[in-house]
């Protein structure tokens, strides 16, 4: 059985602790690689080689760290069909969303090719008599990034970068369902040109991630996975005084108002709603039709969209809609949800629960689902399913509507299709949810602007990507000099206010 590693300051590093994770090919159900689990010890290590590379990182000119970045960039499209690949044996989804995930990583470290601006002061000119204020942006020193399994290449990327771009080291701790594109990402750095150490990655569980929370070297955490988790990391990392933003949960919803296109509404939700097999924190889970004529109508063109999904391995070719789920818990975890809502009255009109697949009967594939006449107190609307399952909840109105995406406890996302201004601006002023989509079913912003959700989607002050995460990756330093003048006739050196 293949082993994977950890990488150390530099070098692919077997793990020592004996303790080890499956690595699984989520299509076939077969175990391919053993993934290390790191010690208290062996991450303590990570921690100790980051912090002695980060000062000469962190003195590095800004512009030569952009030069890394943008030298990081060509290799990754070099390497993108090895990346994607490697991406979708592990994860499972098909190979053009593989692609997807890195390109979407990928933007971001074009972003951060950009650091000179983004890490520019501010000047004052005469702030007093022959005195000068100026601030200078810094780097926090050794961060960490706790990355989950949806996305190996995209959320370790969108962390990652900025951080190292503001000239910190890290620590990353990717998910051990999916790990070996992190570790490629880590060697394309260093020959990007990234010092030795600069970037550790770190396989482990709970014991790896406590001694990166609990360590007094580490000066910011970085989060994303499911709230509970995200909860706890929060909770830990600032009481023992870090930085933290981490990233929840989500259920989002898709309002479809009367006037809407329902042709372009039913591609959207099935889109957003199958895509990755429902593994996107992003994903549509929820449709709120307005009307039962909406409501009627939008499940007529549902049904066939659906049912025409091609589910399969990546392997089958570029034309399959949606792969397996990650593992065997998390299929059964879904099922087991899908039955709830049977049982709890909900009408399953796209029933998949005997789906298997020919050649593929261990693999852990779970067919598309679609309920209707969901209502707020089932488990399938209260919990995030995190697979291909969509919900269909009817409201009578707008307000009615509006009011079930604004009373969930999550708030990522959320999207409406309309072709009314009114009601559109409306909807977005008015929502408490961090991305709003206006005939756009997956609102995920540019790496320009910052994405983050409102609630129990996220804890922290500072959202990812954007210029939140050179606000997040930085402190602030406010210098006050005086040069002074009139020495002819004797230096004063008083703080003169200003008349």
């Amino acid at each position: 059985m293949n082993e994977l590693s950890h990488f150390i300051n530099g070098e692919n590093v077997a793990g020592t602790s004996g303790r080890y994770d499956d690595v699984f090919n989520p299509a076939t159900g077969e175990v391919q690689y053993k993934c290390p689990m790191a010690s208290a010890a062996e991450t303590t290590a990570a921690i100790a080689s980051a912090a002695a590379a980060q000062p000469a990182w962190g003195a590095t000119n800004p512009q030569k760290r952009g030069r890394v970045m943008m030298a990081m960039v060509h290799l990754m499209n070099r390497d993108m069909d090895k990346l994607a690949e490697a991406l979708s044996r592990e994860h499972g989804k098909t190979i053009p969303d593989a692609k997807g995930d890195l390109q979407r990583g990928l933007e971001v470290i074009e972003y951060c090719i950009g650091a000179p601006q983004m890490l520019k002061g501010e000047f004052t000119d005469s702030a007093g008599p022959g005195i000068d204020m100026y601030s200078m942006r810094q780097p926090l020193g050794v961060v960490a990034s706790i990355m989950p399994f949806n996305f190996p290449a995209m959320m370790p990327l969108w962390h990652v970068g900025p951080a190292l771009a503001c000239g910190n080291a890290v620590v990353l701790k990717p998910s051990e369902r999916d790990p070996s594109v992190p570790l490629m990402l880590a060697e394309l750095f260093v020959e990007a040109g990234l010092p030795k150490g600069v970037f550790q990655v770190v396989n482990g569980d709970k014991e790896a991630v406590d001694t990166l929370l609990d360590s007094e070297i580490i000066q910011g955490v970085s989060f994303v996975g499911s709230t509970p988790i995200a909860q706890y990391i929060y909770s830990r990392a600032t009481a023992n005084g870090k930085r933290a933003q981490c990233f929840g949960g989500a259920k989002n919803h898709m309002i479809v108002m009367p006037d809407a296109d329902l042709d372009q509404a039913a591609d959207a939700l099935v889109g957003a709603g199958f895509g990755a097999a429902g593994e996107r924190c992003m994903a549509v889970s929820v449709a709120v039709p307005v009307g039962e004529d909406t409501a009627d109508a939008l499940i007529e063109k549902l049904i066939p969209r659906i049912e025409k999904l091609k589910v399969g391995p990546y392997t089958a070719g570029d034309d399959v809609d949606m792969g397996p789920v990650v593992t065997g818990a998390a299929k059964e975890r879904i099922l087991g949800l899908i039955s709830s809502g049977v049982e709890q009255g909900a009408k399953l009109v796209v029933d998949n629960r005997d789906f298997s697949l020919q050649g593929y009967e261990d693999g852990f594939f779970v067919g598309p689902h679609l309920f209707d006449h969901v209502t707020p107190e089932m488990d399938i609307y209260k919990q995030e399913i995190f697979g291909p399952v969509l919900s269909t909840v009817r409201a009578g109105s707008y307000e009615e509507a509006i009011g079930l995406a604004m009373d969930h406890e999550y708030g990522n996302g959320t999207a409406i299709f309309t072709r009314d201004g009114d009601t559109a601006r409306d909807f977005a002023s008015r929502i408490n949810i961090g991305m709003v989509g206006i005939n756009v079913p997956i609102p995920v912003p540019l790496a320009y602007h910052t994405f983050g959700g409102w609630k129990k989607s996220m804890f922290g002050d500072l959202n990812q990507h954007g210029a939140d995460s050179f606000k997040f990756y930085t402190r602030t330093k406010t210098v006050t000099a005086r040069w002074p003048s009139g020495i002819k006739e004797g230096g004063e050196f008083n703080f003169k206010a200003m008349d």
